[in-house]
């Protein structure tokens, strides 16, 4: 068959098989990425695929066996840095896996939370992989999505559904330690956002209590600063607000990088030095804390581990396991850059 005979029309899979000279049973299971293929076999087919224009027929290959190869990616917000940082990631991975990815946003929003979990995307994905902010556990476990589901973060953690996150309580103990060894014993942290209601800041704020207590430091509830919103105008009038009131404070601990911006601005407006004067911990690792300047040290989860292991789980899922749910935490490290004071100076 001549290379454009089929220009006018769509190119079938028996059209790459012919000029393959193997059966569409072949050209099949080198298009779906079969193991038991040739490295040969598996060459003339990609070779032919790619002369002829070869384009899988995605509604055909779901009729033929259940599954569409597109998984939805649920978040709350996507101009979020550690958000848009974490959609990368996912996305990543799923292309190395051979999936393609649907993004949503829910904006915080109960009903678009719940609307993924009543399986919105049934039929148009194999699974969903979901990081919820206000739906909680025992919702998502009377509601009993169809659809393989995966949850990230801290939010909600069903005993029927997969769970990814890091300890958020451990990492906040070990970026607190941090800032002690520094001997810096005023540490504040920021923010208890009025009407938050992430699991997030409550579990890093546990972590920050205890490092302290174990410190043998006092809780001052002065300290723990309070902001309307978390943008970083919200964090600079928070800080200047603990300033223009007298607190006394030699370290900040930040619930985010966001806030940890919002620190370097309040710090340069009233004339104070980062580190010199407040050590700064950023949380998230993202590109505010690796590119700002100074550069701030940053509680960093370790995104490409959360990316794998959350498609690891969705991949079960997809695959038929319908056991109990598996919660797995990953790695996470402390990133030391210019806002606290390297080991080798500290005092």
């Amino acid at each position: 068959m001549a290379t454009g005979s089929r220009s006018a029309g769509r190119v079938r899979l028996q059209d790459v098989a012919d000029r393959a000279g193997v059966s569409m049973k072949t050209v099949s299971n080198v298009v779906h990425d079969y193991d038991h293929v040739s490295p040969q076999m598996r060459e003339r087919v990609q070779a032919a695929i790619l002369e002829l224009g070869y384009k899988p027929n995605l509604t055909a290959r779901r009729l033929a066996t259940g599954k569409t190869g597109m998984i939805a990616l649920a978040l709350p917000e996507m101009d979020q840095p550690y958000f848009a940082e974490i959609a990368r990631h996912i996305g990543e991975e799923a292309g190395r896996r051979g999936y393609r990815i649907i993004v949503e946003q829910t904006l915080n929003d109960v009903e678009a939370e719940r609307a993924v979990i009543r399986d919105r995307e049934e039929g148009l994905v194999d699974g969903v992989i979901f990081h919820p902010a206000r739906i909680d556990t025992l919702e998502i476990a009377r509601l009993r999505p169809g659809t393989p589901l995966v949850l990230l973060g801290e939010a909600a953690r069903p005993l029927t559904t997969d769970h990814v996150m890091i300890d958020n309580t451990r990492a906040a103990r070990d970026a607190v330690e941090m800032l002690l060894r520094e001997n810096r014993t005023r540490i504040a942290f920021l923010a208890l956002v009025r009407g938050d209601i992430t699991e997030s800041t409550h579990l890093r704020l546990v972590g920050y209590q205890e490092a302290l207590l174990a410190a043998g430091l006092p809780l001052d509830p002065q300290l723990v600063l309070q902001s309307d919103g978390f943008s970083i105008d919200d964090g600079v009038r928070a800080i200047s607000a603990a300033i223009e009131a007298g607190i006394r404070f030699d370290a900040v601990l930040c619930r985010d990088d966001i806030f940890a911006m919002a620190v370097l601005r309040a710090m340069a407006d009233a004339g104070r030095s980062v580190p010199g004067d407040v050590s700064v911990v950023g949380w998230d690792d993202t590109a505010f804390a690796r590119f700002s300047t100074p550069a701030v040290s940053s509680v960093s989860p370790d995104k490409t581990a959360l990316a794998s292991v959350a498609l690891d789980l969705l991949e079960d899922r997809m695959g038929g396991y319908d056991g109990t749910g598996r919660h797995r935490l990953v790695p996470y490290s402390l990133v030391e850059r210019d806002t606290t004071i390297p080991s080798a100076l500290q005092r």
